[in-house]
């Protein structure tokens, strides 16, 4: 501990001497002379830089778990690093830290799941083959006993002529559904109809009292069965409501637990739509299924274990400068959390998270220090967040968007620094969800300013756009965008070699092959402080496109 203490004394006293040195001149808009400058800041930035992720993603953090005492460890060095980059803090009572209330919950036993058809006697289903208990963190005990309607991927989605509730009433029933969603969709729409709580969400909506998740001939490829079984009690984190239980975006339909092919079957014996003809429809990537109750009662008794955990948002504010404006908030988002203290591989337990996501959190250390430097403060405020439990379901920044420190109307924008991969010269760059919002525009000035392109989602079925920190303030109607080098050149085969050998691996730590390119980050930084100035600095706060799904469904400015 007292180790610790001094290395962050030592860090932290480097940091404010490096401040206070004279600022840099403003950025200037002709490519050739923002260049100019970066390449003369090189050799410190990277230095600066590399410094942040060597401390963030030593063995000595022990993978940043959140809750954790390395990860509280690591706030405090974020925190430091505000203060010396001139923030004011965001946080608690005057602090730089946001508490977070979470809740680890796990099922408790293996529960009990029972089927009674409408011609016959009960039976019991067999834990491991025919089911899965869920964990419900509202209740230390969840009892259901309704009739069951299969309602195929459980999507309700006017906007694309889909309705899986079509034709049948599901008040008091339990729904079961296949996971994921059509491949028809646009994939932004996509992931967030997969998304389980998503679809627990429509289920309440249509007043069933729990939701059932079947396993299918496309999951059972991916993820079959028997390995669900291997992590059935797992912990599993959200964060604590103000009674300390755990939030559920759907609390009167809990998630009760998942079905195997073969208990499936067993509930649809006798059905008018038989389990073999909705496995055969289920081959079709683009399959819609009639919705069918089936002939009986499913009794569901699960019991849950629950724990409260503590851990922190870091929140350091940049006073806006504009008298109109300046109560205008753009956010600056990225996770310090990690995975922690894992299964060896290669001898080494130690899940450093180095790229993802020390490298993101150094971006937003010292896109803090740029701004200092340019000068001039930028006419709206920005907040840099750095939240906790990212890898456990962007809890961390789901709690702030519920919760902010600063008055949530005065959230106008959210850009998200979320694993940039930098172990190449990046040419472009990719801004998922850009093209949803007025932020599209100032994206394309600020990557123009340093002759970046702005590219396409490379990957639109992977549905980036939903699984990041950044979503949870698209949830509350908040215009954002996740910005990453993109796959122009050598990046395609960058990122599928990250994906493919360090992601979540004790493999992503600072020596990592091949190596990170400091400099690639620096350019990086680079590009999102100027995106972030384009946005602070706009005459208009951002606005979502007329008519944009996510803009909606979730009342954001502009969309109606």
């Amino acid at each position: 501990m007292i180790l610790r203490t001094l290395l962050l004394a030592s860090l932290s006293l480097a940091t404010v001497a490096a401040a206070q040195e004279a600022p840099a001149p403003a950025p200037a808009a002709n490519p050739a002379e923002v260049n100019a400058r970066v390449n003369a800041a090189l050799p410190e930035a990277e230095a600066a830089m590399k410094a942040h992720v060597m401390f963030l993603a030593s063995d000595a953090m022990q993978g940043r778990e959140a809750g954790s005492e390395s990860y509280n460890v690591a706030a405090q060095y974020v925190a430091s690093q505000y203060y010396a980059a001139g923030l004011r803090p965001a946080g608690d009572n005057g602090s730089y830290l946001q508490t977070v209330p979470l809740v680890s919950y796990k099922a408790a036993d293996k529960g009990a799941f029972g089927w009674t058809p409408k011609r016959g006697e009960a039976a019991s289903l067999t834990f491991g083959e025919d089911y899965l208990p869920g964990a419900d963190p509202m209740r230390a005990e969840t009892t259901v006993d309704a009739p069951v309607v299969f309602v195929g991927y459980g999507i309700d989605a006017p906007a694309f002529k889909r309705d899986d509730y079509a034709g049948v009433d599901v008040r008091g029933k339990v729904v079961a559904f296949f996971s994921g969603a059509p491949a028809g969709l646009p994939g932004e729409e996509r992931a967030h109809f997969g998304n389980a709580a998503n679809k627990a969400v429509t289920a309440q909506a249509k007043g069933a009292v729990g939701v059932i998740t079947l396993e299918s001939p496309s999951s059972a490829k991916v993820r079959p069965f028997s390995r669900l079984a291997d992590t059935w009690d797992s912990a599993r984190m959200t964060w604590a409501e103000k009674d300390g239980t755990g939030f559920f975006a759907a609390p009167k339909t809990p998630a009760l637990g998942t079905l195997s092919m073969k208990g499936a079957e067993k509930l649809f014996a006798g059905a008018r739509t038989s389990w073999a003809s909705v496995v055969a429809t289920a081959e079709n990537p683009n399959a819609k299924f009639r919705a069918v109750e089936l002939p009986g009662r499913l009794s569901v008794k699960l019991k849950t274990e629950t724990k409260p955990v503590t851990s922190y948002n870091v929140a350091g504010l940049l006073p806006g400068s504009d008298p109109k404006l300046k109560d205008e908030v753009v956010v600056l988002t990225a996770h310090l959390d990690h995975v922690g203290v894992g299964k060896a591989k290669n001898g080494d337990t130690i899940y450093n998270g180095a790229m993802d996501n020390a490298v993101g959190i150094a971006s937003l250390i010292e896109e803090a220090k740029r701004f200092k430097a340019a000068g001039a403060a930028p006419k709206r405020s920005v907040l840099f967040l750095a939240v906790t439990a990212e890898e456990k379901g962007l809890v961390g920044a789901d709690y702030f968007a519920h919760y902010p420190t600063l008055p949530k109307a005065n959230l106008v924008a959210d850009v998200n620094l979320d694993m940039p991969i930098i172990t190449y010269k990046f040419e472009d760059v990719v801004a998922f969800g850009a093209d949803r919002t007025t932020l599209g525009q100032y994206v394309k000035n600020a990557a123009g300013k340093l002759n970046l392109e702005i590219s396409p989602d490379p990957m639109p079925d992977q549905g980036f756009f939903v699984r990041s920190d950044h979503y949870r303030f698209v949830q509350q109607g908040i215009p954002s965008v996740f910005v990453w080098p993109g796959t122009k050149g050598p990046g395609k085969a960058a990122f599928e070699a990250f994906l493919s050998t360090h992601y979540h691996q004790p493999s992503d730590e600072v020596g990592q092959t091949p190596p990170i390119d400091w400099g690639s980050g620096v350019r990086f930084i680079e590009a999102n402080y100027m995106i972030a100035r384009e946005i602070a600095d706009a005459p208009e706060r951002p606005r979502w496109n007329k008519g944009d799904f996510f803009g909606t469904l979730y009342g954001g400015l502009g969309a109606k």
